[in-house]
């Protein structure tokens, strides 16, 4: 029986981008060692330091190159002196939508050994999916600026929404909640936004005659933002248009513990592209190169990577391995109360992965 082996793109980009996935490969290489299949990394330096030099944030081919690995692993992209939309617009949309990565998922899970900052929330008390439709919606490129440094200057930005791009993020959504406790959220604002929510309201109503033993429920917002914190244990999966679905999981990723634990999908669910696997929490300037990046955002991302190829076992075990440290250990980063280094961090959870690997095969 041939072992598998997955190419994997690696993009370790900026900041602390590049301090947290070498813990994060090398976890996945255990994983691989443990549950039969192997890795093949192949690195790419593109990011803002790569912008610096070249006037672009991948090579002119990267698409192409991309395009012949099985997943791509991001770690962080930005850094001051490149504008944030520069960056965004010149490395991660290009890739979400040369890939149809339509679907950006995002676990909402608090988990065992960290203290939620809303109060008496148990371990486990806060676990829902995020679903981002990920390729349209508010973040288009419709739209322009006359006048530019006059009285008179103006910018216009245009939402774009099709039928095609809310069906398939709804579809996807739907099937998760099914596979789920069969309850499914939805991210609007229909009294104020007056022809795309509407229109979003309306194909998930049409959606949801189809399944009518789903309980769909419709939040403004606003309204929806306030129950993530006041009562998040209602929700199961959450789907959202592009913008409101970016803004719900930052909140998300507060409500567990910190931004940099949180992990994101960028996903092809179809499989004919590569998906994307990246932590949440950005390239976090202000400490790189100090120590105190947070890995276990980057390694929960490599967690659903191996959820996405199949390895769900795999998959698991780095969560249960996460979760052992952080609830037998006090080895944290300060982002959620502790003084640990990066290194420290990493070092426990490498220490505890055969534990707990182990401990899942004789269960």
């Amino acid at each position: 029986m041939t072992t598998p082996s997955y190419h994997i793109a690696v993009i370790p980009g900026d900041g602390i981008g590049t301090e947290v996935m070498p813990p994060a490969q090398k976890l996945l290489d255990l994983a691989g060692q443990r549950y039969g299949f192997s890795f093949e990394w192949e690195e790419f330096d593109w990011g803002c330091e790569y912008y610096s030099r070249t006037g672009r944030m991948m090579s002119e081919n990267g698409i192409e190159q991309l395009a012949e690995c099985d997943q791509i692993f991001l770690g962080a992209v930005g850094f001051p002196g490149v504008p944030d939309h520069v960056s965004l617009w010149g490395l991660l949309i290009p890739i979400r939508r040369a890939f149809q990565q339509y679907i950006n998922l995002r676990p909402v899970k608090l988990l065992a050994g960290i203290e939620s900052p809303l109060r008496k929330i148990p371990a486990g008390g806060i676990d829902f999916l995020v679903v981002r439709e990920n390729n349209e919606g508010e973040y288009s490129e419709s739209g322009g600026r006359l006048y530019r440094g006059t009285p008179q200057e103006l910018a216009i930005q245009e939402s774009v929404f099709t039928r095609f791009g809310v069906e398939r993020a709804m579809r996807y959504a739907i099937n998760l909640a099914e596979q789920r406790k069969g309850i499914l959220a939805s991210a609007t604002k229909s009294n104020g936004i007056i022809h795309t929510m509407p229109f979003w309201d309306e194909i998930l109503r049409e959606l949801g005659t189809e399944h009518p033993d789903l309980k769909i429920s419709e939040y403004h917002i606003d309204a929806l933002a306030a129950l993530f914190v006041l009562d998040p244990a209602r929700f199961d999966v959450v789907v959202a248009s592009n913008l409101f679905g970016d803004i719900l999981t930052d909140l998300g990723a507060a409500i567990i513990g910190s931004i940099g634990i949180a992990p994101s999908a960028n996903l092809n669910p179809e499989g004919r592209f590569p998906s994307m696997f990246e932590p949440v929490h950005g390239s976090a300037p202000d400490i790189a190169g100090q120590g105190k990046a947070n890995p276990m955002g980057q390694i929960w991302a490599a967690s659903m990577m191996l959820d996405h190829l199949g390895q769900e076992e795999a998959g698991k075990a780095l969560l249960d391995t996460m979760e052992h440290v952080l609830e037998k250990t006090s080895v944290r980063t300060a982002d959620i109360g502790g003084s640990s280094t990066t290194d420290e961090v990493s070092d426990a959870l490498v220490a505890a992965f055969d534990q707990v690997s182990n401990a899942g095969a004789t269960a």
